[in-house]
């Protein structure tokens, strides 16, 4: 905090001065400064490091750098001051593999081959890295945002010790660096030395990287985090992954992103690839992968593939990633937000790598497992209405027209409907959802808001059928509202939540379950709370 004010108050100074100073050109110059200081302030005050956009290969764009120049060239004149005079050298090696260093500048090129090192991980975010690909050196550089004087995130700190392990197994050194080399980079790399020893002590491994670099000190944040991570046991090495991949799921893009995911994950983790055919489909590969106690498997396809490994995954310790590769991805939009619709292969991967965790719902739907809904009406004619060919020539908007053509059809049904062990009651309806997850463009299951796939509850919709068809599609308009603001506004709709749901006709029941039109004489929907590990956007903590 005291970094945020000491900003604050000196970008008060320069506006102070602007104000003072004529002529005008002179007074632009400390204004300019004043907002550089402004908004590093703010970076500090909400520890948002990612204010310089510094990318995983270092680069600061170039309007960024021109904002924040003021600051930036502040930041090196006083770094290249420091690194001078600092009583250690730039690069000290801290046992076989680590080293720990300062800012690397083009002249310590020669003393990184000197020591053999081939692997660089950059834990600043207000300088640019070197272009290690214009050095023609076989360097491999990653940079993890982090604010002078903070500590990395759990997802940035899981990302860099999987980074750091998958590096030293294959027999490169390392070298850890931040601006002088004593406080983030120490951060990391002690965090890393107690990943690989469960007992040892946190001020033991301090100690023993301060015998070589003395400078090393960790400010009483930074200390206090590194024992509270280690306490909870939250350093840990998890880098040991299967990639399930269904090769035909929705526009069959993984003959072309193959390359890039590999090549994209195998830089975090100890990646192996199976492949889905005919013969074995997800359960039976993921059934397969298991049995070697990977730390997580990774489903790429579509809503199918995906149900497949995760009904392998359930109620056990593995965690479930997803690169989407289907028509709907609904689940991925679910745990990864509306960016996966817009670049899915990039944002699972990057999340992925991040490896932020939670423990969602899942339910089970006459013994199979639900990951999303059940839907019986308009759900389910939506569905059927958007077959595979359909599908492949319209994308998504495959199931908007099925959603049109079932809309105007106004077929209603009766159903008896058990919730818990409440007395049975009967609904007469032409849309009906039981959900456990759903994202908001599922508009028929946001009766009571978005569903809380982590709340263990399910959430029941239904809607009071009108002959009127416009008076439909303005109760489906309320439903928006209800996503977007999470209340209930539709008048004809209904919602509430249970753990059990059972629901019976006197004829036999059409429904969609996750995507599969089934059909059955009784429906029996069950809960099972913070059953599956994921792999999702950290927001939704």
């Amino acid at each position: 905090m005291w970094a945020a004010i000491s900003y604050l108050l000196l970008a008060i100074v320069f506006i102070i001065m602007g104000w003072q100073v004529s002529p005008s050109y002179f007074s632009l110059l400390f204004y300019w400064t004043a907002l550089s200081l402004l908004l590093v302030s703010g970076a500090y005050f909400f520890n948002i490091a990612k204010i310089f956009r510094k990318r995983e290969n270092g680069v600061i764009p170039f309007y960024i750098r021109w904002a924040f120049i003021p600051f930036l060239l502040g930041a090196q004149v006083y770094n290249a001051w420091s690194r001078k005079h600092d009583k250690v050298p730039p690069l000290q090696q801290i046992n076989e593999h680590l080293f720990l260093a300062c800012r690397l500048f083009p002249s310590d090129i020669d003393t990184l081959k000197d020591n053999g090192i081939t692997a660089i991980l950059d834990v600043t975010c207000e300088f640019d890295g070197l272009e290690w690909s214009s050095t023609q050196e076989n360097i491999n550089y990653l940079n993890i945002p982090v604010l002078d004087h903070r500590v990395p995130t759990r997802s940035q700190l899981n990302q860099a010790i999987n980074w750091i392990a998958h590096h030293i197994k294959d027999n490169r050194r390392v070298v850890v660096h931040c601006a002088l080399g004593r406080g983030r980079s120490v951060f990391v790399m002690a965090a890393y030395l107690l990943s690989q020893n469960k007992e040892a002590d946190v001020h033991q491994v301090l100690a023993q990287i301060k015998e070589t670099r003395e400078t090393a000190n960790l400010n009483k944040h930074q200390l206090r985090q590194l024992v509270k991570r280690h306490r909870k046991g939250e350093l840990l090495i998890k880098n040991k992954a299967v990639l399930i991949a269904n090769p035909v799921s929705g526009t069959k893009l993984w003959q072309q992103k193959e390359h890039l995911i590999v090549a994209r994950l195998s830089a975090y983790y100890n990646l192996k690839v199976m492949i889905t055919s005919v013969e074995k489909n997800g359960i039976v590969l993921a059934k397969q992968a298991i049995a070697d106690k990977p730390d997580m498997i990774i489903a790429c396809g579509g809503d199918g593939t995906v149900a497949e490994v995760a009904s392998v995954l359930v109620n056990t310790d593995c965690k479930l990633g997803i690169i989407p590769f289907g028509t709907a991805n609904a689940l991925a939009h679910v745990l990864m937000g509306i960016k996966s619709k817009l670049i899915p292969v990039e944002v699972a991967c990057d999340l992925i790598i991040e490896g932020q965790t939670k423990q969602m719902d899942t339910a089970y739907c006459n013994g199979e497992l639900m990951l999303l809904l059940a839907g019986i009406g308009f759900e389910q004619h939506m569905i059927e209405k958007a077959d595979r060919d359909t599908k492949n020539e319209l994308g998504q908007f495959a199931y908007l027209q099925g959603f049109w053509q079932a809309l105007g059809e106004q077929k209603a049904q009766d159903f008896t409907v058990q919730l818990d062990d409440n007395e049975p009651q009967q609904i007469h309806t032409n849309s009906l959802i039981v959900a456990n997850a759903a994202p908001f463009t599922t508009l028929l299951a946001q009766g009571g808001g978005q569903p809380d796939h982590y709340d263990g509850l399910l959430d029941v919709n239904w809607l009071t059928p009108n002959q009127d068809a416009s008076a439909n599609v303005l109760s489906i308009a309320e439903l928006v509202f209800s996503s977007i603001t999470q209340a209930h506004f539709a008048i004809n709709s209904h919602h509430t939540n249970a753990r059990r749901v059972a629901i019976s006709a006197t004829q036999e029941i059409k429904y969609v379950l996750d995507g599969e039109v089934k059909s059955a004489d009784k429906l029996i929907i069950e809960i099972t709370p913070q059953s599956l590990a994921v792999i999702c956007a950290e927001q939704v903590e």
